[in-house]
């Protein structure tokens, strides 16, 4: 049982303490506590609360307003000491209370919690009439807050009628207007569509005309185009013709002359070359020379015998090429193949070519290196180097059958050497008078 103040069992007091206070009263109850909290000391401060002995009295009251509530129940020595603080605050209230007549014009939760704080006689009434009062102020709190915003919410619903009202006939006007709008568009698609049709049967029309003109235009060209190639035949003949005469009204006196002077020049250095061979005097013979005797620098008999040479010493290609007017003709892709196969065909050329090129400054022999046309994919830019003439043969000519034109051309008594591995063009060259010689002879000659 908690002791009371001013109050005996009789009155309620045991019926209040088991109902919970209304919340007002309950936190202007707390608050109370807070206020007076302040002014006891630690000691005089239940254990329970002086962990809360140095909190504002705001903090205070949010952290420890239950432990405060149920310390104001269960001690009635804490109540007590809060009850001496608040009537020392509020003499005028606490004073009121005590001899029963409250100040009318109170709030009706400050006088509920000072009478279940002071516990004055009556105080359980004096509750229960504040707890009442309390709820009925709430009540009508509410209802006037409740009729605000009824109040509040028809009006805000007649706005939104208002508005809807304005924006339906807005949306009705824009209906209409679109409505027409659509009407005209379609007009004006319909009338589109029947200028695309007439257009398209235009074009038609222009295409199909197109095309007759192009047939017949084809057909011209055509028809001109084979007149124009049948003329350019007849003119290819008619200058072929008339080079071919011409050429052999030319050649047939230049070309003769050419061989006989050239054979003449073989048969002169020939014989010069023989003079010197048989060591004949440039006068009449000298008694002196009549003498059997061997001369400095003169083989004796005996070494007539080591003059012949192997087929592949390198010093037969010499000996042909120290003969008067020799005309060495290499068979260009047979040697570099046979040579040095693995390198491409643009420095197999250059090699060889360079190789002749010190060959004949050497030897003084007209060279001549062909090659087979038929390998070239783009033609060769290609200086040719000092003493040395290079060819191509013509598409569907081999170098082969150039080799044996360039030995037919030559007069019959010249020195033709053709250093080539090609059995065939060795039995066609030496029919025709040519000297063969084998791609490795010349390539250790040049090495």
């Amino acid at each position: 049982m908690v002791e009371s103040v001013g109050g005996g069992p009789g009155d309620g007091a045991a019926e209040m303490l088991d109902r919970p206070l209304p919340d007002g009263v309950r936190r202007r109850v707390v608050q109370i506590v807070s206020d007076g909290f302040g002014g006891l000391t630690v000691g005089e401060l239940p254990v329970q609360l002086r962990q809360y002995a140095r909190f504002a009295p705001n903090r205070r009251a949010k952290f420890a307003g239950n432990a405060m509530a149920a310390a104001l129940e269960t001690d009635p020595l804490f109540r007590q000491r809060i009850a001496e603080k608040f009537r020392e605050a509020q003499p005028e209230l606490a004073g009121a209370l005590d001899s029963g007549s409250p100040t009318p014009a109170a709030d009706p939760h400050e006088v509920a919690a000072a009478a279940y704080v002071l516990r004055p006689t009556g105080w359980v009434k004096l509750v229960t009439a504040a707890g009442e009062e309390a709820q009925r102020a709430d009540a009508e709190r509410a209802g006037e807050e409740s009729r605000a915003e009824l109040e509040r919410l028809r009006e805000e619903l007649d706005r939104a009628r208002e508005q809807s009202r304005a924006g339906a006939e807005g949306l009705r006007a824009e209906l209409d207007t679109a409505k027409k709008e659509a009407e005209s568009l379609h007009r004006k698609l319909r009338s589109a569509l029947s200028d695309v049709k007439r257009g398209e049967a235009a074009l038609r029309k222009v295409r199909g005309e197109l095309e007759t003109v192009r047939a017949e235009g084809q057909t011209q060209v055509s028809a001109a185009e084979s007149e124009t190639r049948r003329l350019k035949a007849r003119l290819g003949a008619v200058e072929a013709a008339l080079e071919a005469t011409r050429r052999a009204a030319r050649e047939g006196r230049s070309v003769e002359d050419m061989r006989v002077r050239l054979l003449l020049d073989t048969v002169l250095d020939a014989a010069q070359g023989l003079r010197r061979e048989l060591a004949l005097p440039p006068v009449s013979v000298r008694p002196a020379a009549t003498v059997d005797a061997v001369e400095p620098g003169r083989m004796t008999p005996k070494d007539i015998a080591t003059r012949a040479l192997s087929e592949n010493d390198p010093a037969i290609l010499d000996q042909l090429l120290a003969l008067p007017q020799a005309h060495l003709v290499v068979d260009g892709y047979n040697v570099t193949k046979t040579g040095y196969p693995q390198m491409p065909l643009e420095k197999q050329r250059l090699r060889l070519l360079g190789q002749l090129s010190q060959l004949a400054a050497q030897t003084g022999a007209e060279v001549t290196c062909v090659f087979d046309g038929a390998e070239l994919a783009a033609p060769v830019l290609l200086a040719p180097p000092r003493g040395v003439r290079v060819l191509f043969s013509k598409p569907g000519v081999t170098a082969d059958e150039l080799i044996r034109q360039l030995v037919r051309a030559e007069p019959p008594g010249r020195p033709v050497i053709v250093a080539s591995t090609d059995r065939e063009v060795a039995d066609g060259i030496t029919k025709a008078g040519a000297r063969p010689v084998a791609s490795a002879v010349l390539l250790k000659r040049l090495s």
